[in-house]
């Protein structure tokens, strides 16, 4: 079975202000696969966090072909405890408008990636990612 190794970081500038998200994919073996950003416009840092994770899942279904989603091991890694605790139904959510953030990539996983773990890291071994999503505030939020 192969595995991907996902780092994916979200953030905002005012909580709720302008965020952006930003992912990482790599192989097995630590090669950068694939970066992604995405300006995800007037949010909270916790919303920009989920959308990391659906803006990587999205661009691993494009590099990985259909059939073999099911026998690939998806690890994604991020510095947000709460998302990663939400993800991995150690949490519930309680925020309304998370909830069709956590829906969307629940969707992701059971059509796609069934063998997804999600993982917390120290912040500073998510700087990649983090600099991604601040590329993305800055490309369009003050």
């Amino acid at each position: 079975m192969s595995k991907f190794i996902i780092y994916t970081d979200g953030g905002s500038r005012g909580n709720p202000g302008p965020s952006g998200a930003g992912a990482v994919i790599q192989d097995a073996d630590g090669t950068v696969l694939k970066e992604v950003m995405k300006y995800t416009g007037e949010q909270t840092n916790n919303f920009a966090e989920y959308e990391a994770v659906i803006i990587a899942l999205k661009e691993l279904k494009r590099l990985v072909p259909e059939k073999e989603r099911p026998l690939i091991e998806v690890e994604i890694r991020m510095d947000s405890e709460l998302i990663q605790k939400q993800l991995s139904n150690e949490y519930q959510i309680k925020n309304e408008n998370l909830f069709g953030q956590y829906i969307s990539v629940h969707n992701i996983q059971v059509k796609d990636f069934p063998n997804i773990t999600f993982v917390h890291v120290p912040r500073e071994a998510n700087a990649h990612a983090d600099r991604l999503a601040n590329d993305a505030m800055d490309s369009k939020g003050p």
